[in-house]
């Protein structure tokens, strides 16, 4: 796509607010205006990232958001200088004095509650790839159809059907946010400076790669352990997901941020992919129908959360601290949905171990050397014992029988 799509997509926005009702614009066409080549990627404090939030803002201005900064701007600026050491904390500073700028965007549904409720998305992406991409060509736009315009057009969607819903009465904070790719950037700036107070919110939901739902329906939920309605919840509202549920309320994703600050939070995901983080994440390949499920899915979710007076806030196993560090890898793109017993190759890297030994795409891995492997706690546990230039055996599952193969690491 070319320049005049997002341009024409500003058009759009722009008849559409001179209607009474609220703009009707899809997600696919949200989505594709997102993806297009002409933002190049969206990387953080890029040109292309500047002329995603002020899309943005047009589309909130036009649903009816009003702001909430205390400049009465549907922007939040920071800035912040980028890690030299990959270990070291990001610096936040001043606009004036920093080496890269960013903004959150952000807009109330403001319904005279006491209550407001936080709903995010991320809107950056890897810009032409560099650090994050799983791409090993030349330079290329990686357009982040799924990670994570998918996230932002459900947002939007949802926003417009909290914005129609009459009998709403807690209010709901709209945020999308930039910086996520290096590190949760514009979630963290946020919850520290927050705009409003965090006492007065009983949850945060995000959104993060919800554009992929395969035939099976399979969605990710995390961060159900972090206040005890949740889960019951998310099971009698389900209109036919295969739900996998996750009490951790840490993830890499900008939850996190918002359960660091003793918020109950939840993440929706729809699942890794071979087109992760690669310049083949584009807006064709997307599951719209999916997507609107979701976005129906949580509007229910918050109708029933508006009936509980309490949300209590609960703390979780971090399992992020559980897992093992790794001197090598199989160089395979598990499967965070599957269910079944074993680990299942969602897709596979070229030139690395598995795909050297004939691994393929569905396999699922269930002995790696002398361990058995039942889930992916096992498997990264077998995988974490074994260094460079060892060799092994690795057992897996494919078309119903068992295959053995020869891994060198």
């Amino acid at each position: 796509m070319k320049i005049s799509t997002f341009l024409l997509g500003i058009l759009l926005l722009g008849l559409s607010c001179k209607d009474k009702e609220l703009p009707n614009i899809s997600m696919e066409e949200d989505v594709r205006i997102l993806a297009s080549d002409s933002l190049k990627g969206r990387e953080t404090g890029s040109e292309g990232a500047q002329m995603a939030a002020e899309y943005l803002e047009g589309r909130i201005k036009a649903l009816g958001l009003k702001p909430i900064t205390s400049e009465g701007d549907f922007d939040q600026e920071f800035s912040f200088k980028p890690r030299r050491d990959p270990h070291s904390e990001i610096e936040f500073g001043s606009v004036s004095d920093s080496s890269l700028n960013a903004q959150n965007v952000l807009g109330l549904i403001d319904n005279g509650g006491k209550r407001t409720v936080i709903l995010g998305a991320h809107f950056d992406h890897l810009g032409l790839g560099g650090e994050g991409s799983l791409y090993r060509g030349e330079p290329a736009i990686h357009n982040g159809a799924d990670d994570n315009a998918s996230g932002v057009a459900v947002l939007l969607k949802l926003a417009k059907m909290l914005k129609e819903w009459p009998e709403a009465r807690d209010n709901y904070l709209i945020i999308f946010f930039s910086g996520e790719e290096m590190g949760l950037l514009g979630s963290n700036y946020f919850a520290k400076n927050p705009e409003l107070n965090l006492e007065e919110v009983p949850y945060m939901i995000n959104l993060d790669m919800v554009g992929r739902l395969r035939d099976e329906k399979t969605l990710s939920v995390s961060g159900t352990g972090t206040t005890p309605v949740w889960s019951q919840l998310l099971n009698s509202l389900n209109p036919g997901f295969e739900l996998v549920l996750s009490e951790s309320g840490v993830g890499p994703s900008d939850h996190t941020s918002f359960y660091l600050q003793d918020i109950p939070v939840l993440h929706f995901f729809t699942g890794q992919h071979e087109d992760y983080h690669k310049p083949s994440d584009d807006a064709e390949l997307l599951n719209y129908e999916g997507m609107d499920l979701i976005a129906t899915y949580i509007l229910d979710l918050a109708k029933a959360m508006e009936k509980q007076e309490e949300v209590a806030f609960r703390t979780t196993k971090n399992e992020s601290e559980e897992v093992p560090r790794f001197k090598v890898a199989l160089g395979v793109i598990p499967d965070y949905l599957f269910s079944g017993e074993g680990m299942r190759i969602d897709g596979v890297s070229e030139d690395k171990p598995a795909q050297k030994a004939g691994l393929k795409k569905g396999d699922v891995v269930i002995q790696m050397g002398d361990s058995t492997v039942v889930d992916m706690m096992s498997y990264m546990r077998a995988l974490s014992v074994f260094e460079s230039g060892d060799e092994t055996t690795v057992v897996v599952e494919r078309d119903g029988e068992k295959v053995s193969a020869r891994i060198v690491f």
